[in-house]
């Protein structure tokens, strides 16, 4: 039972109006009126290609117009990164380690506290939109979590025998339909929503259409160009989520947050991809709040990581941060009351997707391939297979290339701590049942380079 005393005021006037009108919400003055949340993630992008964060190329520009509105983040990082288990902790504010969802292909565990449970039962409507396969809800569980879970997966994004993916523009429909029916039917009511966005996952498909504004050349272009044209499709879908949303909703009254879950190896250590490994082209992710009248147009160049998002948001609003989750509350900062400050985390990468009989013994923590710490500038990553240690200077060697140490030499305390806590928390889950993918979820998970 909830207790008004722990309540934000908005609340109050709010049960106020439902008593009053003999149990059916009344409506509230405009100052009176909780924001709703809008989240938008989108899969595998590099912080480096937008035009927001110094790219020569033209991009991004409605993404750039939402950042520079708000807060942005320059420095941020994913915890790891995999799809499902980054967005499951950008969800429940744990780590993979503890929400059970290390790998693609397993589900989080059944029952965990998240922000959009904690909203729901605060008052709000949530929903996701998504259209990455490792998300579906028979793979993830992440479908517990939100009152509609919207599926997209409505054609042949890139290969194989069945709809295993969603355009850009048909996650947008999806989202500006269920936006639209919400604000339609439940106008009194403020929203969670969360739409997230497969592109510019590989294998990059090449939109011809940007090409000259980007200035690429041929019918054929390399990967990193087509995966520069694939993140000017997202963005021009997601310019027209936002100008939905501003037609509808006044721009103090909606809370908007726009992260990636991970980003993208092109070429860097001749790697391809991301998932198994820890240098900084996959960590990186941009991250910005925006909320008109609130929140400080700023940049924020200290540490902050996608786990970060759920306190920051129930702290903004003005409900209380459960103690169970792991990440920092930026909601002081981001109003321009304090200075920021960093936070340190253990990160991790695992082995790909799990998904046969043969793999359900110990699949947690048999998975476990690396583990990192970031202190200022210097990094450590124990490549647990081998034992094998490097050590980088970020301020010197951004590009991870000279490692300051010899590779059979001891880790650091700090980072013998992260893998102990690791190894601890994955071995307690092993107990939960594995569940075995069926031949379709496999089939994708394999054509998205997920599986070993």
């Amino acid at each position: 039972m909830l207790r008004s005393a722990h309540l934000p005021t908005w609340f109050v006037a709010m049960l106020a109006a439902g008593i009053a009108a003999g149990g059916a919400a009344g409506p509230l003055e405009a100052a009176d009126r909780p924001p709703s949340v809008l989240i938008i993630t989108v899969d595998t992008l590099r912080t480096d290609r937008l035009s927001a964060y110094g790219y020569q190329r033209p991009t991004s520009p409605h993404i750039d117009d939402l950042l520079s509105r708000g807060t942005k983040f320059t420095d941020a990082r994913t915890i790891e990164p995999l799809t499902n288990p980054a967005l499951a902790s950008m969800v429940t504010g744990l780590m993979p380690h503890e929400h059970a969802a290390s790998r693609n292909g397993l589900r989080i565990e059944a029952g965990l506290d998240s922000l959009p449970k904690i909203l729901a039962r605060n008052g709000w409507g949530t929903a996701a939109v998504v259209a990455n396969w490792t998300l579906k809800d028979n793979v993830s569980g992440l479908g517990e979590h939100f009152e509609d879970y919207v599926e997209v997966f409505t054609r042949r994004r890139w290969f194989g025998i069945v709809n295993s993916e969603a355009t850009a523009a048909d996650v947008t429909d999806e989202a500006v339909e269920w936006l639209g029916r919400h604000l339609d039917e439940r106008a009194h009511q403020p929203f969670l929503l969360w739409v997230h966005y497969v592109e510019p996952h590989a294998p990059y498909i090449f939109h011809e259409e940007f090409a000259q504004r980007l200035g690429i050349e041929g019918r054929d272009p390399p990967r990193s160009d087509r995966y520069d044209t694939e993140i000017a499709e997202v963005d021009q879908q997601i310019g027209r989520l936002l100008d939905r949303v501003e037609r509808r909703i006044q721009g103090d009254r909606v809370i908007i947050v726009f992260t990636a879950d991970h980003g993208e190896s092109l070429g860097e250590h001749d790697e391809w991809g991301h998932g198994r490994e820890l240098y900084e082209p996959g960590l990186r992710i941009p991250m910005s709040f925006t909320w008109q009248g609130t929140v400080e147009q700023q940049v924020v160049e200290s540490p902050a990581h996608i786990i970060d998002i759920p306190s920051t948001v129930l702290e903004l609003i003005g409900l209380t941060v459960p103690p169970s989750f792991r990440g920092v509350s930026w909601a002081s900062v981001l109003r321009g009351r304090t200075r920021s400050t960093g936070s340190a985390v253990c990160y991790q990468a695992h082995r790909g997707a799990v998904h046969g009989a043969s793999e359900s013994d110990r699949a947690r923590s048999k998975g476990l391939l690396d583990v990192a710490i970031i202190d200022g500038e210097r990094k450590e990553i124990l490549h647990i297979n081998g034992n094998r240690r490097e050590l980088f200077d970020l301020g010197a060697d951004p590009g991870e290339l000279q490692s300051l140490v010899p590779p059979d030499s001891a880790p650091s305390q700090e980072l013998v701590r992260c893998i102990g806590e690791i190894s601890s928390g994955l071995g307690s889950l092993d107990r939960l049942t594995t569940k075995q993918l069926d031949d379709e979820t496999v089939e994708q998970l394999r054509a998205l380079g997920y599986l070993d």
